[in-house]
């Protein structure tokens, strides 16, 4: 068998050579994996959970697993559907939370990379040069040192960066990171209230619209009831037929009425289960609650304005940005400032095929050095400046919308208030219409019988009647909806 072996003129090239041969692998290795790296962050875009931290990936695989069933709407279904239970719902499934906590999971990836500006960069550095006249590999350390010459240089490096000092950029990058999560996270808890508020309102005019098609219907029974007994009066003579004819009128008014608010409320159900996220047009959802008002305490402006400006998510959201965008500032101004980094390397220099190598010389050398490297900004064109002005612009307009969303809060807690009060006023009201048009209903049904009234009065005191319930019905609706607007403008929590 023939053997193959290496004498002492081939094997200081052999081992030079695999040396090289291993430092282009290590190369090619990084390379290919950084491409990789890309190929997959595209190839998955359209999966956002790559890239979150444990606890969000569990988040996230929980709501995936439990959405076909929930989004669906067949657990919502198997028992009647309570306030408590939509909201619950709507903050699993409502697409819009969804979208602000995939916001919010972008900033913390921006903050992590804002902290990563501190930590010292590695990188892998390969390089091949031809050149026309031979070079040396490196430098001479002392004087008569013999050297390697060659046309075909290559050299593989490790290369470590460390910044020291950036004149607060890094600083405040990773403070307006810091902000702007805070912020982010505080549009989320308002968006929450928000959903919350479009639900709880949402439900109780469900439940309001109910108690208004049980007054239409009790109105179309009694009007149906009306009906017979005018026919019976005129079977014995003792009515127009014009009383019938007008009767009838009146009855289909009521049913295309029934129709309209049935209707009304098939809107507002399909309102809802959109509110929660699901895929169901709603129709057999049972809603269970009730419309009962509790006695509020007394409302002062002066008091609720600080607590609505300490307490409003999107006003702290808001204050937030702005004092991020003052970070911006900063950083941008640190454009300014001298950089200092501490800049090492440390790899193989070689030549493939040396031209003159003198005695005790190799193919490939070790190289390495390490030092402080400082960069100052002389002239950029302006571009310095120019970014520091924008920065300042968007930081006085960050300060002027934050000026509008307080005087903005300001309006919609005194709106709230005169809500509020104006809706608890009408429930009195109201109920003390009803019970005033169910005695004139009956006292204008006596006459008609006894032929002392007219058809007219009994059917403007039916309509009165039904007037009366409908509107007490949704006052009481609109009195928990100005309840839980007052607690969305103040910021507390709306249920």
């Amino acid at each position: 068998m023939n053997s193959f072996k290496i004498d002492r003129e081939t094997a200081p090239v052999a081992v030079n050579t695999l040396k090289f041969m291993r430092v282009l692998a290590c190369c090619m290795v990084i390379a290919t994996n950084a491409a990789l790296s890309c190929g997959r962050a595209s190839a998955q875009s359209a999966e956002p959970v790559e890239g979150l931290s444990s606890g969000q990936k569990a988040y996230f695989d929980d709501i995936a697993t439990q959405a076909p069933e929930t989004r669906s709407g067949s657990n919502s279904m198997e028992r009647p559907l309570t306030l408590d239970r939509a909201v619950e719902i709507a903050l699993a499934n409502n697409p819009e939370i969804a979208a602000i906590r995939w916001s919010v999971s972008a900033v913390e990836a921006r903050l992590s990379g804002a902290g990563a500006g501190r930590w010292p960069s590695v990188s892998a550095e390969a390089g091949y040069g031809h050149f026309l006249d031979p070079q040396r590999l490196i430098p001479t350390r002392y004087n008569g040192e013999p050297g390697v010459f060659g046309r075909d240089i290559y050299r593989g490096d490790l290369v470590l960066r460390l910044p020291l000092f950036t004149g607060g950029r890094i600083t405040n990058e990773i403070e307006a990171a810091e902000l702007l999560l805070l912020s982010e996270e505080k549009r989320l808890a308002r968006s929450r209230e928000e959903l919350v508020f479009n639900l709880a309102s949402t439900f109780y005019a469900i439940l309001s619209q109910r108690e208004v098609i049980r007054s239409v219907k009790f109105s179309v029974e009694a009007m149906e009831e009306h009906r017979k007994q005018v026919s019976d009066l005129l079977a014995v003579q003792k009515a127009a037929r014009v009383d019938l004819l007008r009767t009838e009128v009146r009855l289909a008014d009521l049913r295309q009425g029934l129709l309209r608010e049935q209707n009304i409320l098939a809107v507002q159900r399909r309102l809802l289960v959109n509110l929660m996220g699901l895929d169901t047009d709603g129709a057999g959802m049972e809603i269970e609650g009730t419309l009962l008002t509790r006695p509020g305490a007394g409302l002062s402006m002066e008091e609720l304005m600080p607590v609505a400006l300490k307490m409003r998510a999107d006003y702290l959201a808001a204050k937030a940005a702005m004092e991020a965008q003052s970070r911006r500032v900063d950083s941008a101004r640190a454009g300014y400032w001298p950089n200092i980094n501490l800049v090492g390397s440390y790899g193989i220099k070689g030549a493939l095929r040396p031209e003159d190598e003198g005695r005790n010389t190799k193919q490939t050398e070790d190289v390495g050095s390490i030092g402080l490297a400082l960069t100052v900004p002389l002239f950029d064109g302006g571009r310095i400046a120019a970014k520091v002005h924008e920065e300042a612009a968007l930081l006085a307009a960050a300060q002027e919308r934050l000026r509008k969303l307080g005087q903005q809060i300001r309006r919609e807690v005194e709106t709230a208030v005169l809500n509020a009060q104006s809706s608890a006023e009408r429930i009195g009201v109201t109920r003390q219409a009803i019970e005033q048009a169910r005695e004139g209903l009956r006292i204008e049904r006596m006459k008609y019988e006894l032929s002392s009234g007219s058809l007219t009065d009994v059917l403007d005191a039916q309509s009165a009647l039904l007037q009366s319930e409908t509107n007490y019905a949704r006052a009481l609706a609109d009195y928990q909806i100005a309840r839980a607007k007052l607690r969305l403008a103040t910021g507390e929590d709306v249920l």
